[in-house]
């Protein structure tokens, strides 16, 4: 074979050395048909008859920007979200959707409006994972015949017009409130029913109620700027009384 063949044959073989990295699928297309798919490594794509296209199979994501939605209790929020994905199906990724990455784009941003016009705000707040997990859900269904598998939705951020802050603000303070009020009561409760226990008590043991009058004076007696004033409880007038009839009795004998 002559030189300049040889050299013509070598260089139309190095320009058909295509290269797929092992995060890849690669597509080849011979006069305009789909032909098969390529493997990660050093593949043959001649010129002029095929052509390939390649595929990254890694995980992406989609930032998906804030949506106007309106909750099914009538109240406008501002949501933005991000989507994890990847293609499963190189091929469908390709041949099915012109361009995969703005049809997730866009499905994202309809299913997500859609999904919080079914929910109430109170359970867009407090269930926020279950919102992300329909969302999740319903784009992963339509986006099977595209080869896509959809990981994963966050909801990142929910925001609420001025006026409902401050509602959401006043019915938190007011719950506070209310909790307050409540830790307030069942204390009082608490606190009626010992000291019912322990006016029993000292009703009961002879003697407890003078020795609580002489602690409560002893506690009192230490700060030397209260003034004491000391009421004789009525038994021990009673006792002295008695004690008086008594001497003279005894002093007769």
């Amino acid at each position: 074979m002559p030189y300049p063949i040889l050299g013509i044959v070598v260089f139309i073989i190095l320009i058909s050395i295509k290269q797929i990295n092992q995060y890849e699928k690669g597509l080849r297309f011979t006069l305009g048909k789909f032909s098969g798919l390529m493997n990660p490594g050093w593949r043959l794509v001649w010129p002029i008859i095929q052509f390939y296209k390649k595929v990254d199979l890694r995980v992406k994501a989609v930032d998906v920007p804030n949506q106007e939605a309106i909750t099914r209790d009538n109240i406008s929020v501002s949501v933005n979200a991000v989507i994890y994905y990847k293609i499963r199906e190189a091929d469908k990724a390709v041949l099915e959707v012109e361009n995969f990455f703005y049809a997730i784009s866009q499905l994202a941003q309809t299913t997500m409006r859609n999904a919080v016009g079914q929910v109430d705000l109170d359970e867009l707040l407090s269930a926020r994972d279950r919102v992300s997990e329909n969302i999740r859900d319903i784009i992963d269904k339509a986006s099977d015949p595209w080869g896509i598998e959809v990981i994963n939705v966050e909801l990142k951020d929910i925001t609420l017009p001025e006026e409902m802050k401050r509602v959401i603000g006043k019915q938190a303070e007011a719950e506070r409130e209310k909790r307050a009020i409540i830790i307030k009561a069942e204390g009082e409760v608490i606190a009626a029913s010992n000291m019912a226990k322990a006016a029993n008590t000292l009703s009961e043991a002879r003697g407890a109620l003078h020795l609580r009058t002489l602690q409560s004076i002893n506690d009192i007696s230490s700060d030397q700027s209260n003034t004491i004033v000391f009421a004789v409880p009525l038994e021990i007038l009673r006792a002295f009384e008695r004690f008086g009839k008594d001497l003279p009795e005894e002093g007769k004998k």
